[in-house]
C-alpha cells in the first residue's frame, strides 16, 4: 500500500505536472487558453486534489489522470485537450441511404462514424439469401460486398474520419472492406483509425449474432490482433462490450465484471497464440452502457478503468503503460428508453451522456428519443447529437478532469463496484475462465436473475419508470417514424446479380480456394487472404460460407 503523508499530494501533483501534463500540452495544446467559471472570475484548474487533511492511499487508489491506475482518466488533461469523439450509431436500408445520413451527421458536427449493420450482414448472409428475407436494411445497413462498402463510404475521407463498426462474427471481412476502400482513396492501412467490435463472447452471452464455434471464432479475433498490430496500428482491434450485457439485464457490477472477464479471456487467448501482450494490448478497447443511476454510472466507469489497469499490469505483466489503459466508447441505455411519452427519453439520454463524460469516456453515442418505436428520424438524431454538443460546449464539465473525485459517495461507490466485480472475476476464474463460465451458463443465469429482479420491481412499482408505471398520460399519436422501404431487398438483390455478372469469376474462386486452404491450417494467417477475397469482389456470404465449410456453425447445445 502506498501511503501519502499530509502535504505529500501537492509534491506529487507538481511532479505529475512537470513529467506528464506539461509535455503533452506543449505538444498538442488545449482547446482554449483559459478555462474559467461563467463570470470569468475563477480560473478552473486541470485537476483538483485534496487540501488539508489528506486521505490515506490517495496515490494508489486515485493518483493523477494519465498515470497508473488511471482512475481519474487515461489522458493527463482529458477533454481540455479535445472533446470525446461524438458518434451517432447509424445505418439503415442500403449503402446509399446510410451514406446520406452519415454526411448529414458529419455536417452537423459529428466527429466519427458508428456503423450499424442489418441482421443478415451480422450473421454472414448476403441480401439474396433465403434467411435474409424480411430483414434486409431493417436494423442497420445491408453490406454484401466491397461494392456496397464503396458506396457506404463514398465521400468520407478515411484519413480524417474514424470508423466504428458494430460487427462481430464477420468482423474480419468488414474490416477488410474498409482497408480496401482506404486503398482506393489513397489512404494506407497504417493511417486508418477506427474500431471493430469483434467481441464474440458477449454474442454467446447476450446477443446471439454468432456464426462459428468458439475455437475458430477466437482464432479469427486473434488473427485480427496480429494483423492490425503490424499493418493497421491505429485501429482498435476489439471493442469488448459490456453494453449488450447491460441491455440483457445485468447490474452495473455485473457489466464491469463480465466485460473485464471477457477481456481477460481474449488476452489469454492472444498470449496462447504467441502474441506479446504489449504488442496487441494497446489496441484493445471497451464499450460500456450508460444507465439512469447517474452517480453509480460515473463510479462504474472509474472502477472499471482502475481494475483493468491492475489486471494488465499485475496479472499479465504488461510493461507498456498504454497496455494498462482502459479506453472505452459509451452508448446511452437503449433498454431505458420508453415508447410511452418518448420526449422523456431526451432527459434520460442527457443524464446518461453526462455520466459518461464525468466518467471519462473516449467516445459517445446518444440514443434518439424515438428508438423504442423505430429507427430514429433525422430530426431525432439531430437532437441526440445536440445533447452531446451542449454538454461539451455549454456545461463546463469538460473544463477540469474527473470533477466528482473526492465525493465521499462517489469514491465509496467506485471502491465497492471494484470490490464486487473482483469477486465475480474470482468466481469466473474458479470455473476456468470466461469461456468456460459461458459454456456452463453461469454468466447467462446471473444476468437472467438480475433482469428478472428488475422487471419484478418495475411491475410492483418499487422501481419507478416515469410515464410507464407512474405519471402516465393518455397518448395516441407517436409522431413521425422512419420506415425502411420494402424495395430495399429487391434493389440489393439486383445489385448483387449485376456484381456477380461483372466480376472476374476465376479470380473470386481462386481467392476463396486459398482462404479455404488457410482456414484448414491452424497456423495460417487469415486476414491477408480475406482482404484478397474482398478485393476480388467475393461477397460476404461467399466468404462466410467458405469458413463455415471448414469451421462449422455454433449451436448453443454443442460447444466445439
Amino acid at each position: 500500500m502506498i501511503d501519502v503523508a499530509p502535504g505529500k499530494i501537492q509534491t506529487l501533483k507538481q511532479a505529475w505536472q512537470e513529467k506528464t501534463l506539461q509535455p503533452l500540452v506543449a505538444r498538442y495544446g488545449e482547446r482554449q487558453e483559459r478555462f474559467t467559471t461563467s463570470d470569468e472570475a475563477m480560473e478552473v484548474a486541470t485537476v483538483y486534489v485534496p487540501d488539508g487533511a489528506e486521505p490515506d492511499h490517495y496515490a494508489e487508489k486515485l493518483g493523477f489522470p494519465g498515470e497508473y491506475p488511471f482512475t481519474r482518466g487515461v489522458q493527463p488533461n482529458m477533454y481540455r485537450g479535445r472533446f470525446w469523439t461524438m458518434r451517432q450509431y447509424a445505418g439503415f436500408g442500403n449503402a446509399r441511404e446510410s451514406n446520406q445520413r452519415y454526411k448529414f451527421l458529419i455536417g452537423q458536427g459529428q466527429t466519427g462514424l458508428s456503423v450499424a449493420f442489418d441482421l443478415p450482414t451480422q450473421i454472414g448472409y448476403d441480401a439474396d439469401h433465403v434467411f435474409a428475407e424480411g430483414e434486409v436494411g431493417k436494423v442497420g445497413v445491408s453490406i454484401s460486398s466491397l461494392r456496397d462498402m464503396e458506396t457506404l463510404l463514398d465521400g468520407i475521407p478515411l484519413d480524417k474520419v474514424s470508423i466504428s463498426m458494430t460487427i462481430n462474427a464477420p468482423a474480419a471481412i468488414l474490416l477488410a472492406m474498409v482497408i480496401a476502400v482506404g486503398k482506393q482513396q489513397g489512404v494506407a492501412p497504417d493511417k486508418l483509425r477506427g474500431t471493430v467490435q469483434n467481441d464474440i463472447l458477449k454474442e454467446y452471452i447476450a446477443r446471439g449474432t454468432y456464426i462459428f464455434p468458439p475455437g475458430p471464432s477466437m482464432r479469427l479475433i486473434t488473427d485480427i490482433f496480429s494483423y492490425c498490430a503490424a499493418e493497421v496500428p491505429k485501429w482498435n482491434t476489439i471493442s469488448i462490450s459490456g453494453y449488450h450485457i447491460r441491455e440483457a439485464g445485468s447490474t452495473a457490477v455485473q457489466e464491469v465484471a463480465f466485460t473485464l472477464a471477457n477481456g481477460i479471456e481474449y488476452v489469454k487467448q492472444a498470449i496462447a497464440m504467441g502474441l506479446d501482450v504489449d504488442r496487441f494490448a494497446p489496441q484493445l478497447s471497451f464499450f460500456f452502457n450508460a444507465h439512469n443511476n447517474f452517480l453509480e454510472e460515473v463510479a462504474k466507469f472509474r472502477a472499471a478503468r482502475r481494475l483493468w489497469a491492475r489486471i494488465m499490469r499485475e496479472r499479465f505483466g504488461a510493461q507498456n503503460p498504454d497496455s494498462w489503459k482502459l479506453r472505452f466508447h459509451t452508448q446511452t441505455g437503449g433498454s431505458t428508453l420508453t415508447a410511452q411519452q418518448p420526449d422523456n427519453n431526451i432527459v434520460r439520454v442527457t443524464l446518461q451522456a453526462l455520466s459518461a463524460v464525468l466518467g471519462g469516456t473516449q467516445s459517445l453515442h446518444t440514443n434518439s428519443k424515438d428508438e423504442a418505436l423505430a429507427l430514429p428520424t433525422e430530426k431525432a438524431v439531430e437532437i441526440a447529437l445536440r445533447t452531446q454538443q451542449i454538454i461539451a460546449y455549454e456545461s463546463g464539465v469538460a473544463d477540469t478532469v474527473d470533477p466528482l473525485a473526492g465525493s465521499y459517495y462517489v469514491e465509496w461507490l467506485t471502491d465497492e463496484i471494484q470490490r464486487r466485480a473482483e469477486a465475480y472475476i474470482a468466481r469466473i476464474d474458479e470455473l476456468g475462465g470466461a469461456l468456460r463460465a459461458v459454456e456452463e451458463g453461469f454468466v447467462q443465469r446471473e444476468i437472467q436473475d438480475a433482469a428478472y429482479r428488475t422487471q419484478r420491481a418495475v411491475e410492483k412499482g418499487q422501481q419507478v419508470v416515469v410515464g410507464v408505471n407512474r405519471f402516465q398520460t393518455d397518448e395516441h399519436s407517436v409522431g413521425e417514424l422512419l420506415r425502411v422501404d420494402e424495395n430495399v431487398r429487391l434493389e440489393q438483390i439486383s445489385r448483387l446479380t449485376a456484381l456477380r455478372a461483372e466480376r472476374d469469376h476465376s479470380r473470386v474462386q481462386a481467392s476463396l480456394a486459398r482462404l479455404d486452404e488457410a482456414a484448414r491450417n491452424p497456423q495460417a494467417a487469415l486476414m491477408p487472404l480475406i482482404i484478397e477475397a474482398v478485393e476480388a469482389y467475393a461477397t460476404l456470404g461467399e466468404i462466410c460460407d467458405t469458413l463455415r465449410a471448414v469451421f462449422g456453425e455454433y449451436a448453443p447445445e454443442n460447444w466445439v
